[in-house]
């Protein structure tokens, strides 16, 4: 029988990264600390980070982005592989998920929203209308997740905020080169403020009616919802 080789300083080191996103320290959309930081808590040096990085880059927990660190896109295995997934979904399947998870939220939204929350929901979706008026088109689509992804949180239901949230980098990808963007920045009819209005006025079937309405009026073939 071979003896258990003991584990090197990188691998310890990736091991307490991934206890750390594991325990929810660092949850999804988590940026976690800087080289720095990593190097004086685990008391190892900056190549070893680098490679305990890397080694969890590659495994699909976190993602670099570049010029703002490294974030966290899922807590394991379960949820790379769901990820993966869902980045190669088509517009279609993700519309048809979202018919069902829209609707439920924007009626659960209506009944339970708070004062604070609906400030929250007009925040995102002013910075919506902000980064369209600034023909910032990535920045637009990031904002447009958040708006949906508000509306989930304040349905008070947290299975249906983290499936929520499990679509919202797919929605963001189907966004980006979409008619959403075009739509919004010409003028036509944005399903959007209905939908905050319906929420906001507590009218339940009002508030589903634009949910579903923001999606079937996307248009079919167009590519992409917002």
């Amino acid at each position: 029988m071979k003896a258990i080789p003991r584990m090197s300083m990188a691998d310890a080191a990736t091991e307490s990264l991934r206890e750390e996103i594991a325990a929810g320290n660092w949850p999804v959309g988590h940026r976690i600390p800087p080289e720095t930081a990593l190097i004086e808590s685990l008391g190892v040096s900056r190549t070893t980070v680098r490679e305990a990085v890397r080694g969890l880059v590659h495994a699909g927990l976190l993602q670099p982005r570049q010029g703002d660190g490294t974030y966290v896109v899922a807590t394991n295995a379960t949820e790379v592989a769901l990820r993966r997934r869902l980045l190669t979904a088509t517009h279609d399947d993700i519309a048809d998920v979202r018919r069902g998870l829209d609707v439920i939220a924007a009626r659960l939204a209506a009944e339970r929203r708070t004062e604070d929350q609906l400030k929250h929901l007009r925040q995102t979706l002013d910075a919506r209308a902000a980064a369209g008026a600034a023909l910032a088109e990535e920045d637009f689509a990031t904002a447009d997740v958040a708006f949906h992804l508000a509306v989930a949180e304040v349905s008070g239901n947290d299975v249906l905020a983290e499936l929520y949230s499990s679509l919202s980098e797919a929605m963001a990808l189907d966004l980006k080169g979409g008619q959403c963007f075009s739509r919004f920045i010409t003028g036509q009819h944005d399903w959007h403020e209905g939908l905050f209005i319906a929420i906001r006025d507590g009218d339940v079937h009002a508030a589903a009616t634009a949910a579903m309405a923001l999606i079937d009026n996307a248009g079919a073939g167009e590519g992409e919802i917002g």
